[in-house]
């Protein structure tokens, strides 16, 4: 059985902040050297005039250690590459795009049946899908019409979608939203491609 549970999103945000040269107000660090080397524990003014002579940055990069750990880099060239490294890592993420099929608390099974048909091929191809039943008037008052509805699709795509987002009411809509199964694609290639050997046999 479908779990058709409702559940809340938690939004996590995580940030990086760097303590560099003066803002470094501790007595003692220890320091990595421009290569990398481990220099030891030593005290922030010597520290600094290291970084100074290599014409480069302190930067504070383990601030909860016993002392602190600080290493001697070139901080706007680090910071640049960060960057360049988070752009390159949003290019890469493939959007998904996401489709909707729009039905009534127990439309008929004919008519479904093609809503069905159109959500099975936009999952083949890789797309979510949006499942989504209006209620007009008094039909709210039957919520568990809809939900039935709504697992007896998910149940029927199940072979090639999960849910991503369980049941949830909004407004006068109930909808749920399936996205596909990875390697549904591949599988679906293939089937196609296993057909004419068949046919052949």
């Amino acid at each position: 059985m479908l779990d058709f549970r409702f559940r809340n999103k938690e939004r996590v945000i995580s940030a990086n902040e760097f303590r560099v040269n003066e803002s470094i107000r501790v007595p003692e660090v220890r320091l990595i050297g421009p290569t990398g080397e481990n220099i030891g524990i030593v005290a922030i003014r010597e520290a600094l005039q290291i970084a100074r002579d290599a014409e480069m940055d302190l930067v504070e990069v383990a601030p909860n250690s016993q002392p602190p750990v600080c290493r001697v880099m070139d901080f706007g060239k680090f910071l640049y590459e960060r960057e360049k490294k988070e752009r390159e890592a949003r290019k890469s993420q493939t959007k998904i795009e996401v489709k909707e099929i729009r039905l009534r608390p127990k439309t008929n099974e004919h008519h479904r049946g093609f809503k069905v048909d159109d959500a099975r091929r936009w999952l083949e191809h890789g797309m979510k899908v949006r499942v989504t039943i209006r209620f007009r008037g008094r039909e709210m008052d039957y919520p568990e019409i809809a939900l039935e509805d709504l697992r007896e699709i998910a149940e029927s795509l199940a072979d090639i979608s999960t849910i991503e987002q369980p049941p949830t009411i909004e407004g006068r809509t109930m909808l749920v939203v399936l996205a596909p199964v990875k390697g549904s694609k591949k599988k679906e290639k293939a089937v196609k491609a296993e057909e004419p050997q068949a046919a052949q046999a």
